[in-house]
């Protein structure tokens, strides 16, 4: 059934298919022009994941206050990201980009006049707005510009451009606190990302075009009348939601947690064990994404997705196990190659196998769904393992968060299971 979707998601006259060659265009200027404003995006954002909890202890916020400040752009980004995925599904992608990224603009620039933590916690809403926005459309249109037949490799390459921002993005924030003020810290991630609007301007129009011709051969054949008016209102959480969407969204919002176990604790896990420079992880992790991102992708694309989910989910619980019993440099970095390793090749795989899943007209509210799911993961880890680390301590906390990726595997066991019995049960009565 998945290669049928796929089958169906290129649009080639049948007279045609003979005379394509066998690899379609996948660098072509749009995806670069796309793909480098999505790493200026993330960069923009990434500088600031570190340094804004530093920023609202120096406003005098304590440990709590810290926590909510990330909670609260995750939930806001939950929020909006099905309304942005509907009107991707029904509007501009270039006019919703700008709508997002105005609103991250406006966020960002009002963050050195915030005096209070109060005005910060109102600030990360606006924040969380924009960021759902901005990234739920640069993945749709990404998805409406990548080759069907490259949908896997195309994934990755683009993830590519928030892997190289997640390496180096924080490093530069802290870098620039350090050196210079939080002043200069704002000003820097205001001009990227102002960057990244501009630069995305110049992107062609493959993704609002693959998306309009969709919703044309849609409506065309959709009923008219009182019916199907009643219809339309009925089903606005379809629209919002894909359903296609939900099982790989579980999956990535397992995965989610344990990130955001990692990207909210690790500091102080390195401090709890007596680890000089935790910016290690995140450094090997990076690479790690950087290799195994481009392979794991062709392998989606050539052997489908249970070559790459499953074995990814096993490297990743071996890092979080190494990583809880790390206590030097060496075992942290052979914890990062093992997590990167796995996390790279299913993150990307599971947005692929959405998009190849839905619709070519409802990729806006699958990207939406998709990255919900992320945004909510992240938030829950750092919501939930916290408390296991104050009963206990970091090394125990990311143990527990290792049952995610256990969870993660039966539930991918079983959904596998039950559709080849499905699969057989069909065949049968053919």
């Amino acid at each position: 059934m998945t290669q049928s979707l796929a089958d169906r998601s290129v649009e080639t006259p049948p007279d045609a298919a003979s005379s394509k060659p066998l690899k379609e265009p996948l660098w072509t200027r749009s995806f670069i022009v796309l793909a480098l404003g999505n790493l200026l995006l993330f960069f923009g954002f990434q500088m600031l994941l570190p340094t804004i909890p530093a920023y609202v202890t120096q406003l005098g916020g304590d440990n709590s206050a810290v926590g909510m400040v990330i909670f609260i752009l995750t939930f806001a980004a939950l929020l909006i990201r099905p309304f942005s995925g509907a009107a991707l599904d029904l509007m501009s992608g270039r006019l919703i980009l700008i709508v997002g990224s105005v609103v991250t603009l406006a966020a960002i620039g009002s963050y050195i006049a915030a005096s209070a933590v109060g005005a910060i916690y109102v600030l990360r809403i606006v924040h969380g707005f924009g960021w759902g926005i901005s990234t739920t459309t640069y993945g749709t249109m990404a998805s409406h510009m990548i080759p069907a037949s490259r949908r896997g490799e195309g994934m990755g390459y683009f993830g590519l451009a928030s892997t190289l921002a997640m390496a180096l993005g924080p490093m530069t924030g802290i870098a620039i606190i350090n050196t210079f003020s939080f002043t200069v810290l704002f000003a820097v991630s205001f001009i990227l990302t102002l960057l990244s609007l501009l630069v995305s301007l110049f992107a062609g129009r493959s993704g609002r075009a693959a998306a309009g011709e969709a919703r044309s051969a849609s409506a065309s054949s959709a009923p008219s009348g009182p019916s199907a008016q009643a219809s339309k209102q009925g089903a606005l959480l379809s629209r919002l939601v894909d359903k296609q969407a939900l099982f790989p969204s579980l999956l990535v919002l397992l995965i989610a947690v344990t990130y955001g176990g990692i990207v909210s604790f690790i500091t102080l896990f390195g401090k709890e064990q007596g680890i000089a420079n935790v910016g290690w992880f995140f450094s090997v992790n990076a690479i790690m994404l950087f290799l195994i991102r481009p392979i794991s992708g062709k392998i989606f694309d050539r052997r489908g997705h249970v070559w790459v989910l499953a074995p990814g989910a096993v490297f990743s619980l071996i890092g979080l196990i190494l990583l809880s019993y790390a206590s030097s440099t060496a075992l942290l970095i052979a914890a990062a190659a093992f997590y990167g390793t796995g996390f790279g090749a299913i993150q990307p795989s599971l947005q692929a196998w959405i998009i190849q899943r839905a619709a070519p007209e409802r990729r806006g509210a699958a990207n939406a769904t998709f990255f919900s799911a992320f945004d909510l993961g992240i938030g829950l880890g750092a919501l939930l393992l916290g408390p296991i680390a104050a009963a206990t301590n970091y090394a125990v906390m990311y143990r527990f968060s290792a049952i995610m990726f256990v969870l993660y595997l039966i539930t991918y066991i079983v959904y596998m299971l039950r559709s080849r019995k499905l699969g057989q049960k069909k065949s049968a009565l053919r």
